[in-house]
This record gives C-alpha cells, structure tokens and sequence, in this order.
C-alpha cells in the first residue's frame, strides 16, 4: 500500500510515495519514474542529463561536475582543464567530453589536470588536429577526483552529412 508523503501540483503533479518496506518512489500522472529501494535506485523510465558547452578563458576550461555530466568544448584556443566537485571518496563521477577543433585548423591542444588523469599505457592521446574535427572522451573517479581515469571513446568522429 503506497502513502502519499508529498505532493506539489505546481511541479507537473510529481508525487512521492513510500511503502511499509521502506522504499521511496517518485510518480508522475501515476507512472513510477523511480523507486528507492534499500541503497539502490531504480529508474523505471529513461534518464535525461544536463548537457553543457564550456567556454575557455585565459587558457583555462572548468569542467563542474555540480552542473552536469555531459561537456563539450570548441577548442578557440589551447587551454588546461580543471574538473571540479567530484563526488565524496567512496562514490564515483563520470562525465563525457567532446572536444571539437574550432575551424581555423589551427590544431589547438589540452593539457589536462597535473598528475591527476591516468591514460591507458601512462600517455594522454594526441588530440585530432584538422579544423572542425571532433574526439570524445570519457572521465571517472571514485576518490574525490584525486585520481581520474580518462579514456577515448572515439578520436575524428565523422560528422553526419
């Protein structure tokens, strides 16, 4: 038997409900989008995240975890990352990058956090040079962003025609 344990109208009629087992769910129009269960999440529908387009300034590019976790960056410039607000040790964070060349083929590059980004085979791949090209990389953590393991998930995408 679900109890109602608050409702806000004014949020598109989301509801929370919870359980004599103690699990939590959060309902819209009576679908059950999530369920909290003992430690785990469960999503019953599909996920959505935040997508956001970093700007350099200065040479430098922030990526904030507090504000998503799916990046990309034009490169107008060579610029040095930072990524900030990990998640606690104990929990991880992951994000995507894509890192596009800006269109003056000007092949800019990145250096990526001091000492901090661990690569297959101990080196950072060389970015694609060529103007407009775009390479897609892949970020976690699991200690509070002391250690971040990056990966290339693909180097001079093919852009759709």
């Amino acid at each position: 038997m679900a109890t109602t344990i608050n409702a806000d109208i004014s949020t598109g009629g989301l509801i929370a409900t919870g359980d004599s087992s103690g699990n939590l769910g959060l309902q819209s129009d009576g679908t059950t989008l999530a369920t909290l269960s003992g430690s785990k999440v469960l999503f019953e529908a599909g996920i959505s995240e935040e997508y956001v387009e970093l700007t350099s300034s200065s040479n430098a590019t922030t990526v904030n975890l507090n504000s998503a976790t799916n990046f990309s960056h034009t490169l107008s410039e060579d610029t040095t990352f930072t990524f900030s607000n990990a998640a606690v040790s104990g929990r991880v964070s992951a994000f995507g990058l894509k890192i596009v060349q800006d269109s003056s083929g000007s092949g800019h590059t990145i250096t990526w956090p001091s000492g901090s980004v661990y690569w297959a085979g101990g080196t950072a791949p060389t970015l694609t040079a060529t103007a407009s090209s775009v390479d897609q990389f892949v970020f976690y953590s699991h200690d509070a962003g002391t250690k971040w393991y990056g990966f290339v998930a693909g180097q001079n995408m093919a852009q759709p025609s």
